[in-house]
C-alpha cells in the first residue's frame, strides 16, 4: 500500500508515491502535534463504503478510541491499517476493515489516529463519522457481519462491473 504526493508546477502535475512505512510515521508525527491530516486512501479493506485511490480520510490524534470508531493503527512495526475497532479488552484492541472478514490486533497505544470523516466520491463535503449518515451505515454494516462474505462477493463480482467507481 502506498500513498502519493501531488506537486503542481506551471504546466505539469507530478505524482510521487511513498510506502506506508515511510509516509505514515510522518503523518503520525503531525497528528501528535495536534494537527489534522487528510490522507488519500489506498487498499480495499474498507469496501464497500470507501474505495481505493478515490476517497480520503480526515484524521486527528486518537484520544479516547471506542468500539465502532474507524482508526489508523500500527498492527506490527511499520505496518498500518485504517480499520474499525470491533472490540477493546483492557489495552487489547481488535480491528476489522469493513471489506475484510478477518481480524487484526494491536494495543490501545498503537491506535495513532482517529477518523473525523471521509471525503467520498470526489466530493468536497466531509461525511463525518459522528454524523447521522455514517452512524446509520455503521449500525447496519456491522450487524451484517454474518453474511458479509456474500455481500462483498456480490459487490466485487457484480456491482463494481456495473457501477465502476470513478477515480479522481
Amino acid at each position: 500500500m502506498t500513498h502519493q504526493q501531488v506537486t503542481k508546477t506551471s504546466s505539469t502535475i507530478s505524482k510521487k508515491q511513498f510506502p506506508n512505512a515511510v509516509l505514515l510515521p510522518i503523518v503520525i508525527e503531525e497528528l501528535e502535534k495536534g494537527k489534522t491530516v487528510t490522507l488519500n486512501l489506498r487498499g480495499y479493506s474498507m469496501r464497500p463504503f470507501l474505495e481505493n485511490d478515490r476517497d480520503k480520510a480526515l484524521l486527528t490524534k486518537a484520544v479516547n478510541p471506542q468500539v465502532g470508531d474507524p482508526v489508523l493503527a500500527e498492527i506490527s512495526p511499520k505496518h498500518y491499517v485504517l480499520h474499525r475497532i470491533i472490540a477493546i479488552d483492557g489495552d487489547k484492541v481488535t480491528l476489522r476493515g469493513d471489506g475484510n472478514l478477518g481480524e487484526e490486533h494491536c494495543r490501545l497505544t498503537d491506535v495513532k489516529g482517529a477518523v473525523i470523516g471521509f471525503y467520498r466520491k470526489g466530493r468536497k463535503k466531509l461525511d463525518r463519522t459522528d454524523g447521522r449518515k455514517w452512524r446509520i451505515y455503521s449500525w447496519f454494516w456491522t450487524r451484517l457481519y454474518p453474511i458479509r462474505r456474500y455481500l462483498l462477493a456480490f459487490y466485487r463480482r457484480i456491482w463494481l462491473k456495473i457501477f465502476k467507481p470513478k477515480i479522481e
